[in-house]
């Protein structure tokens, strides 16, 4: 069924529009989701036929059709054609919102300093947060994750599967999380370090004492979250995330020397 149009008695005027500077479609899908927020449609509700929307902004078909396929672009919104179809309000959901953002990443040259700035800021509140708050579950799932690279690795490629599964140790931690902004971010930060540490290849050598650093924070931070303290977690975290900031930053400083070095050698 057709959600139903408030009151209104005159369309609005493309001056009456939020942001002026942006084009006419551009301004209609603002003036969309203003309006789905306004009225608390929920995902899965359908929005006014074509008809409708043409009334009530006074735009042109193009011009309303252009607003839905931003929306859409966006994932706001999700189109069905045959019976029963329509235009529907669209949850977006973390790995898309993750994706759009990492598009805007991807060109920002993003340093080890940079992400860790973030992790050493957001990390030891997020464990201290969680530190007694823990079912039996949760920190056997964390335990488990641990336990993936509990021996060091014996080449690079085991290396690069337990830096990524090291991450994974965070993500999952900021799963728990009840705060959804402070969950989303470390989530992202993580699988941030986990692409840039595969894509520059910063897991080759193989470095033992970072293995060993991360999985002596990570036991005592697991220590500190079942014993309650949350003193003891949000310190633990900090000291991880220092520690690992200076490894990685070693690390870095060995793999750009060996590609010079071998960049120098082809000449």
């Amino acid at each position: 069924m057709e959600t139903s149009l408030p009151p209104a008695t005159t369309p609005l005027r493309p001056e009456t529009l939020p942001a002026p500077r942006l084009s006419r479609p551009q301004r209609v899908a603002e003036a969309i989701k203003d309006w789905v927020m306004t009225e608390g449609w929920q995902p899965g509700e359908r929005l006014p036929s074509e008809a409708s929307l043409i009334a009530r902004f006074g735009m042109a078909k193009g011009t309303i059709r252009e607003a839905i396929r931003i929306l859409e672009a966006q994932g706001l919104v999700r189109s069905r054609t045959g019976p029963g179809g329509g235009v529907f309000v669209n949850e977006v959901v973390e790995e898309r919102a993750a994706a759009l953002l990492g598009n805007y990443f991807y060109f920002q040259k993003l340093t080890i300093d940079d992400i860790y700035q973030v992790r050493e800021a957001l990390e030891p509140e997020l464990a201290a947060n969680l530190a007694g708050q823990l079912s039996d579950a949760q920190l056997q799932a964390l335990e488990a994750v641990i336990s993936s690279y509990e021996a060091p690795a014996a080449n690079a490629e085991e290396e690069r599967d337990q830096h990524v599964a090291s991450l994974r140790f965070h993500a999952v931690l900021a799963e728990m999380s009840g705060n959804p902004l402070l969950r989303f971010l470390i989530r992202f930060t993580a699988n941030i370090l986990s692409e840039i540490t595969v894509t520059r290849r910063l897991y080759d050598p193989p470095n033992h004492e970072l293995w060993a650093s991360g999985v002596a924070y990570q036991s005592q931070l697991l220590a500190a979250l079942r014993d309650g303290d949350a003193t003891v977690a949000r310190d633990v975290m900090r000291q991880h995330m220092r520690s690992a900031k200076q490894l990685m930053l070693r690390q870095e400083a060995v793999v750009t020397q060996r590609f010079l070095t071998e960049k120098g050698k082809l000449w």
